[in-house]
């Protein structure tokens, strides 16, 4: 399954420029390599640039790490909850909040990969274990329609785009 096989009916329009990052591999193989790219690309940031910030505001690169590990959390718990025919409108979730409570700042950057490698390999297994009836149900979150393979997408994009943000402002 790719994002081509996606209608746009399954997310939110403003996902479509995480989604449309993807381009044309599919859902697996982009868990699977943006691991490998998002490990090696943050282990490879400088320590004097893991806690820079560009403007004031602005989170940190260990902050930002922080924060694709959260999100792909949230979108995990959406998947699965619409795999397993949730029926409830589940929340957004706050993630200026999230990243001024995180404490990112006062880890290792290899503490922080690894806590993403573990939650990947979660997600990586949750996505293998769903058959094409379960990727392309539907449930709502945050008052928005969003697919279980539109969440596996949102994820793939997500990290993508964070890492742009950080090589074109931080590095």
């Amino acid at each position: 399954m790719k994002v081509q096989d996606l209608s746009p009916s399954e997310y939110n329009p403003y996902f479509q420029g995480y989604i449309s990052k993807v381009g044309e591999q599919a859902l697996l193989d982009g868990l699977v390599e943006g691991m490998r790219i998002t490990e090696t690309f943050f282990r490879a940031i400088p320590e004097s640039k893991q806690t820079f910030r560009y403007d004031e505001g602005k989170w940190t690169a260990k902050e930002i790490l922080l924060h694709i590990i959260d999100s792909e959390r949230m979108f995990c718990f959406r998947a699965l909850s619409f795999a397993r025919c949730e029926n409830t409108n589940l929340p957004g979730f706050d993630e200026n909040e999230f990243a001024a409570n995180s404490m990112a700042n006062d880890r290792s950057m290899e503490d922080l990969v690894e806590e993403y490698s573990s939650v990947r390999k979660a997600s990586i297994a949750m996505f293998s274990s769903f058959d094409e009836e379960t990727l392309k149900r539907i449930g709502q979150a945050n008052n928005s329609k969003l697919s279980v393979r539109a969440a596996g997408f949102l994820i793939c994009g997500h990290e993508i785009h964070h890492r742009s943000i950080i090589s074109e402002r931080y590095l």
